[in-house]
């Protein structure tokens, strides 16, 4: 990023301004009101499919016009510059601003609910074993999240933020040379060569190949951390289940560059469809692993593995089609860049991880029925809260994209928006899960003193959500 541009800080806690026509009367300039029904008008940018001839576009804010070079002598020679400028404007009933998180958010959420819903779905299924087997889950998933998401959660962000702030700056050096689309076919399907997509695929397969080894090995002494001993009901079916989930971090820690790169680009709609290919085929294949081929834990691992497997290759094979996924050189600055990002984003995750782990050994020592209730309790609460990621992931790239092209007072507005659409979707969540839990607890065990662990715990997570 240029030298010139100022900190981020100095952007995000800095009101952004408006137009006078988009202030209500009582609201000092500059300031503005947290819900402002002023601001209800959206301008959307509209690129057209075809050259655009003599027309040479400019970016004026959220506005895309472009200034038409006029052959009539009194307003000058062709190639002066000056001529009319007519502008493409639409305008609407919502904010243009919450259209463009919302565009990205939406299709990122469901993207993101599928995991946890996947889990939902391993849990409901290994449920009906016992609620040992369901209690040995549960300390096995802690402890996969605690290795696997510490790095590949940071991995995911950091992706996400490179290649949106990198496919700006290509988008506005081909803005500034006169390029909006290429004018053939055979340019439409040309490859782009872009160092952030190869380097973060690059590190996903270190990680992911350094976690399996981890998982694999390290698996007994994991078990003892958290409390289960050898002697313990829960501890071979958790050593089963984690061993086997470990064939899969080399295909999700790539899958989740793939979805940061796709992000990126702010499309979000290809990993929605990927991650829900490979949630459906888990779905399907857990009853059959579980109670047909009568593998118990082990065919609820087998199955989420080969989900993961097929969505990793979905989304390579989409991301090959625009973009080269390996480059001709690794850059080590750039290696050392992600590092230097992903430190702070790993210090946040392994705060939060530790928690959440310690929270679960707690409930393992006290033995498989309170263990099996917490393990109810938080893969619901994870299944509506990781919902909530989607709003990030948008704000992020919209921002990314707003901060590398210079647009501040735009990156001040993304930064608003996102607070306000974050609040009212923690506090909609809070009151669902209020509502819902006590049916939704009952599709997951039929055992009465599991469900009565389970809702134990729900007056703490509700609020949590907020």
């Amino acid at each position: 990023m240029a030298s010139h541009l100022p900190h981020l800080h100095q952007i995000l806690f800095t009101p952004p301004s408006y137009p006078p026509n988009q202030t209500t009367p009582n609201s000092k300039p500059h300031f503005k009101p947290f819900i402002n029904p002023g601001l209800f008008k959206a301008r959307f940018r509209i690129i057209p499919r075809c050259s655009l001839g003599e027309k040479k576009p400019t970016i004026l804010s959220n506005e895309l016009k472009y200034k038409e070079k006029n052959n009539d002598p009194d307003s000058g020679s062709p190639g002066s510059g000056s001529g009319n400028e007519s502008s493409v404007v639409v305008s609407g009933n919502v904010d243009g601003v919450i259209l463009d998180v919302l565009s990205i958010a939406l299709p990122a959420a469901v993207a993101l609910a599928a995991e946890p819903v996947t889990s939902l779905v391993d849990t409901a299924f290994v449920g009906h074993i016992g609620s040992v087997e369901l209690a040995a889950v549960g300390v096995s998933v802690s402890v996969y999240n605690l290795v696997s998401k510490l790095f590949n959660v940071p991995l995911l962000n950091i992706t996400t933020s490179f290649v949106a702030e990198e496919q700006a700056l290509i988008t506005d050096g081909d803005l500034k040379s006169g390029q909006i689309l290429p004018d053939s076919s055979s340019e439409l399907h040309r490859k782009i060569l872009m160092p952030s997509v190869s380097t973060s695929l690059a590190l996903a397969g270190g990680l992911g190949l350094a976690e399996a080894v981890a998982l694999t090995f390290g698996s007994g002494f994991l078990m003892n951390v958290m409390g289960i001993s050898a002697d313990s009901p829960m501890r071979l079916p958790a050593e089963q289940y984690l061993t086997l989930r470990a064939f899969g971090t080399v295909p999700i820690v790539i899958a989740l560059a793939a979805q940061g790169t796709f992000r990126g680009f702010k499309d979000t709609k290809t990993p929605l469809y990927a991650v829900g290919a490979g949630n459906i085929v888990n779905c399907v294949l857990d009853p059959i692993f579980i109670f047909v081929l009568d593998l118990g834990v082990g065919g609820a691992a087998i199955a989420t593995v080969i989900s993961e497997f097929l969505t990793a290759l979905i989304l390579l094979l989409k991301l090959n089609e625009k973009v080269s996924l390996v480059a001709p050189n690794i850059n080590g600055g750039r290696i050392a860049r992600y590092l230097r990002s992903g430190a702070l984003l790993t210090v946040r995750s392994l705060a939060v991880l530790v928690t959440m782990t310690l929270a679960t050994s707690m409930a393992a020592r006290e033995g498989p029925i309170p263990m099996a209730g917490y393990q109810i309790c938080i893969e619901i609460w994870l299944a509506l809260s990781l919902i909530n990621d989607a709003l990030a992931l948008a704000g992020q790239a919209l921002l990314a994209t707003d901060y590398s092209q210079g647009n501040y007072n735009q990156a001040r507005k993304v930064v608003y928006k996102v607070l306000q659409i974050g609040l009212l979707m923690g506090g909609s969540m809070a009151i669902i899960l209020f509502i819902s839990f006590g049916a939704l607890s009952g599709l997951f065990s039929t055992d009465s003193d599991v469900l009565q662990a389970s809702r134990s715990g729900t007056l703490v997570r509700r609020p949590y959500l907020d």
